[in-house]
């Protein structure tokens, strides 16, 4: 295809994803950013298989893993200590991992091999689409374009997802959680993501995350889950109480938190489920969250923007037009996000929620269920990122699994 004049929404993951690869493929891009200063937003989180692949692809695996950690379990109980989920990537495959990062080394990473090849527009916030879908007006009521593309990678809350015209549902999730990052130290599971369940009331979780440019401490990211509307309601109750119940609940964890004396250091997040019934209109398109945000329970958010980016670079590249090739983009990508969306919206429940019965189901069930031939495959997979549909799998290249299970590459517990 003929380079393209492409405005980007957004330089968020998927933003700086599509950034990046569409820039290297000759077209002329300009970003909008409404933060001024544009960088991170949240603690850490699981890259899987699916998008180390994508960083595979653009070059940036090595240095993705010489940041992070490998990730090679995924291991929650009770707080008396009963297993619930224990899931190991060797399953699938010995050679795959997932990989604990810190979102500030990701957006480091992407925005060093992005900047100067593209028009970063910062502190400009765009509000709408022209109603041809090729200028977008900023918040001063300033009109940009006429782009050849527009690609809404606005997040979660985006307020260009209704020029689509093709939204289903949008809700907020009434379960959230605070984040921050802690030292590593002495953390005695370098290689798993651990999680604590109460019931499905509270949640805690520790990942390793390894550590980020100019900061060479590895991190853990902490997580606890509570209602959304609880928030202001827990810093009411001061962080002594809540240190308290953490070191009844989880003593490993509460030792980790032992530099967290204000409430502001710890980051609110609330999640949204979206469903469309389709990601373009013309000349406007959706990417990453913007497209199908879903609760963080599988942890597939950075994970599905990056292959978002990768899917939309290559429908440009196959197909002779703008038209066609955001309606193979959407194909191919609505087949693997759909079964995602699915399990998020049925698991959620069992996780974040007031239902003590469900939780006390998935106390007894969960860890069986996963013994089972075919319900260990199917669960391994989805948890990878490669479950296509209910019944397909999702092909990693073999050249991608041999880079990473590359033994020169950064080892499990590497900085």
């Amino acid at each position: 295809m003929q380079a393209l004049h492409i405005a980007i929404i957004g330089y968020g993951t998927a933003g700086q994803a599509a950034a990046l690869l569409l820039s290297r493929d000759g077209h002329r891009v300009e970003v909008f950013e409404q933060a001024p200063a544009p960088g991170p937003v949240g603690a850490g989180f699981l890259l899987q298989p699916t998008g180390l692949q994508v960083l595979w692809e653009m070059g940036l695996l090595g240095t993705a893993l010489a940041h992070g950690r490998r990730v090679r379990r995924l291991y929650g109980e009770t707080a008396c200590g009963r297993a619930v989920m224990d899931m190991r990537y060797a399953g699938l495959d010995a050679r795959l991992s997932g990989l604990g990062m810190q979102r500030g080394a990701l957006f480091t990473l992407l925005d060093e091999a992005v900047r100067g090849a593209v028009a970063l527009h910062a502190g400009q916030a765009i509000e709408a689409v022209g109603d041809d879908t090729r200028r977008v007006r900023d918040a001063r009521g300033r009109w940009h374009g006429p782009f050849d593309l527009v690609i809404a990678a606005d997040g979660a809350g985006s307020r260009l997802r209704g020029a689509t015209r093709q939204v289903k549902g949008e809700a907020v999730y009434p379960w959230g959680a605070l984040w921050c990052l802690v030292p590593q130290g002495d953390w005695g599971w370098g290689d798993e993501l651990r999680q604590r369940y109460v019931a499905a009331r509270k949640m805690i979780g520790m990942l390793p995350v390894g550590t980020r440019p100019g900061d060479d401490t590895p991190r853990l990211s902490f997580f606890w889950s509570l209602p959304a509307g609880d928030f202001d309601g827990w810093q009411a109750r001061g962080l002594p109480v809540w240190r308290e119940e953490i070191a009844r609940l989880w003593p490993d964890a509460d030792a980790r938190l032992s530099g967290i004396v204000d409430a502001a250091q710890l980051a609110r997040a609330t999640y949204r489920d979206v469903s469309v019934r389709g990601w373009h209109r013309d000349r406007l398109v959706l990417l990453g969250d913007a497209a199908h945000a879903m609760s963080p329970q599988l942890g597939q958010g950075v994970n599905m923007a990056l292959m978002d980016a990768l899917a939309l670079r290559d429908a440009l590249r196959a197909q002779a037009g703008v038209p066609a090739a955001l309606q193979a983009y959407q194909r191919q990508r609505q087949a693997h996000v759909a079964v995602y969306q699915f399990w998020s919206r049925w698991l959620t429940p069992l996780f974040q929620s007031d239902r003590d019965l469900v939780a006390r189901a998935r106390d007894v069930a969960f860890l069986p269920l996963g013994r089972l031939p075919g319900g260990r495959g199917h669960m391994l997979r989805v948890l990878s990122g490669t479950q296509q549909g209910f019944f397909g799998k999702l092909a990693l290249k073999p050249e991608f699994l041999e880079a990473l299970g590359d033994p020169a590459l950064p080892p499990v517990g590497a900085t």
